[in-house]
């Protein structure tokens, strides 16, 4: 899996994204920190609606900035998005006031919308060979589930030694870094994205288009939904099963959560032999099926609190995190393998906005259900909204165009022109 480092170009990225990946998480930590200084007693409402604004930004600008900025070359855009995060952690040490909160958010999280599907359009330009752009999609699931794991612990080691507002000043500096390490890379050169007389909004729906005509990513759209559900849980509720359900300290909630994270992990580790042997159809689709089956048992943790809750509990968040990793691990496959260098930055752009979509919808059934409801109701409805998503991802992608068959005509009626030899994937 590492021998994909030998790309000096990738190798630049890759370090770019583990810095800033550790620097947003110390920004979790620290606003944390700061909503609770602000609000008090309310920093929960704060934290929440900070976050809807982050995902309605995900959601709404994403397409609308990347039509923007197609035809611009992919150096400046991701050094100037990088440079924006940077300047609005900078400023949220001076906040005094929540509203202010809620449009530094805004802004810093434009700017990731901008970035982040930028970056990972790029990828596949970088590494055209399939085995080593699978690695690297490995590599970086690998760091998301690191980065979950080792910022919380790397914040509480600087809180010892440091107000929770210098934490802002790491978020700043990972960013920094960021820009640095894409500002030396030697970029190859990406095509303009569409034809100059293509319309603003034309440029805006082209990736949600392209999901629409492929049935493999109309799976996919479904499999977002599959992997909402158990993230929603996890994140949202996982403190109330610790603490509430099962009367278990408070450092349990870091063992659990760090059960969710090696599960992911290991499937992460193991996902490059595995879709060589199996294809991306049979590995995702087992995610599928299995997640469902694991919220399941969580709700029954949830109506029975057994004397063994715990362990199960632990048994079943990591394989929530496995079943989850089958999903995430393989899907810029498929983006790729659904796109032409003239398109790719939209497709990719398409599933970033949409799969934060599901999260607008998870995010409340854990959250608000949960509390009005109580936990076994929020999980349960958590459930039916994955074994929705998994319906779908298993009507959506027959077994018979597993290769991917069909999804090329409606590609090349949207870019208008015949889309370029790919590389062979086994299905």
């Amino acid at each position: 899996m590492f021998s994909v480092l030998r790309n000096a170009t990738y190798r630049r990225l890759f370090a770019a994204q583990i810095v800033a990946l550790i620097g947003t998480g110390l920004l979790t930590v620290a606003l944390g920190l700061l909503a609770y200084d602000l609000a008090g007693g309310n920093a929960g409402a704060v934290l929440g609606t900070a976050l809807t604004i982050k995902m309605l930004a995900y959601v709404g600008l994403a397409p609308v900035i990347n039509a923007l900025l197609a035809r611009w070359p992919k150096k400046p855009v991701l050094v100037g998005a990088d440079l924006v995060r940077a300047a609005m952690a900078l400023s949220l040490p001076f906040i005094t006031e929540a509203w202010q909160i809620y449009v530094v958010i805004f802004l810093l999280q434009s700017a990731s919308a901008t970035f982040t599907p930028a970056f990972q359009s790029l990828i596949p330009t970088v590494l055209p060979d399939e085995r080593d752009y699978t690695r690297a999609l490995s590599l970086s699931r690998l760091a998301y589930d690191m980065e979950a794991l080792a910022s919380p612990a790397l914040a509480a080691v600087l809180l010892t030694v440091m107000s929770y507002n210098n934490l802002f000043l790491g978020t700043v500096a990972g960013f920094l870094f960021s820009a640095a390490m894409v500002a030396m890379s030697v970029l190859p050169r990406v095509p303009a994205a569409e034809a100059p007389q293509a319309s603003l909004w034309h440029r805006t729906t082209l990736g949600a288009r392209i999901f629409w005509r492929s049935r493999r990513l109309r799976s996919l759209l479904a499999l977002n939904l599959v992997v909402a559900a158990p993230t929603a849980l996890v994140l949202v509720n996982t403190v109330v099963y610790v603490r509430d359900v099962l009367q278990r300290p408070d450092t349990d909630l870091a063992l659990a959560l760090a059960c969710f994270g090696v599960g992911s992990m290991a499937v992460a580790l193991s996902a490059p032999p595995l879709l060589e042997r199996l294809g991306d159809r049979t590995v995702m689709l087992t995610g599928a099926a299995v997640v469902p089956l694991v919220l399941a048992g969580a709700v029954a943790i949830s109506w029975t609190a057994p004397r063994s809750g715990w362990w199960l509990l632990l048994t079943l968040w990591f394989i929530m995190g496995a079943a989850n990793s089958t999903i995430l691990t393989p899907s810029s496959r498929l983006l790729r393998e659904a796109s032409t260098e003239d398109t790719r930055a939209y497709v990719f752009t398409a599933q970033f906005s949409l799969s934060h979509a599901c999260y607008i919808l998870a995010y409340p059934l854990g959250g608000w259900v949960g509390a009005v409801a109580g936990l076994g109701w929020a999980a349960a409805g958590l459930t039916i909204v994955a074994v929705i998503g998994s319906a779908g991802a298993f009507l959506s992608w027959p077994r018979h165009d597993a290769a991917g068959t069909g999804d090329r005509a409606g590609e090349e009626q949207d870019s208008g022109q015949p889309a370029p030899q790919r590389s062979r994937a086994r299905r």
